[in-house]
């Protein structure tokens, strides 16, 4: 028997690649917005913020309570939304799920998937508040990229785990 066998007890798991790995498929997932795609219609899901709620969601203790606004600036400066909209959307929406996330005691896989779409709606419907006047007419498509990003988040949650597998990094 090598070591203590309670050696490790009180640290959070995972290595050093598990620590930038989160950050990184993050920032790459807020990369997509800038494939050139053609449509007459923008549905492009907000990626880098629902690769944000996975990691949150499956490993809370990977991601530091600052990194959203971090990360957030990434996401304006490469979307081309106002600046600073995505540094406090998604902090508000991380605090949020860190306030519900001391009050629910068990949660499954259904509850993270009701989180993630209660704070993909607030960021969306706040997002356009603050970057478009209120007679503008994109509402329809507002609910449409909402509810096509509810339906994507757990292809997102699934590579999430896929990315974290733990016993790879030890």
């Amino acid at each position: 028997m090598t070591g203590t066998p309670y050696a490790g007890l009180g640290q959070p798991q995972g290595s050093r690649r598990a620590r930038w790995v989160a950050p990184l498929s993050i920032i790459l997932a807020s990369l997509v917005t800038l494939i050139p795609l053609k449509a007459s219609v923008p549905l492009l899901p907000p990626f880098g913020l629902m690769m944000l709620l996975a990691w949150r969601l499956h490993r809370p203790e990977l991601l530091k309570p600052w990194a959203p606004v971090l990360l957030g600036l990434v996401d304006d400066l490469v979307s081309g939304q106002p600046l600073g909209s995505a540094m406090l959307l998604w902090t508000v929406a991380f605090i949020a799920i860190d306030v519900l996330d001391t009050r629910i005691v068990w949660r499954d896989f259904l509850q993270d998937w009701l989180l993630a779409a209660g704070a993909i709606g607030f960021c969306l419907i706040a997002g356009r508040l603050i970057a478009t006047s209120l007679d503008a007419h994109v509402d329809t498509v507002l609910l449409i990229q909402i509810l096509v990003s509810i339906a994507l988040f757990p292809v997102l949650s699934r590579l999430v785990s896929r990315l974290d597998r733990r016993r790879a990094w030890r």
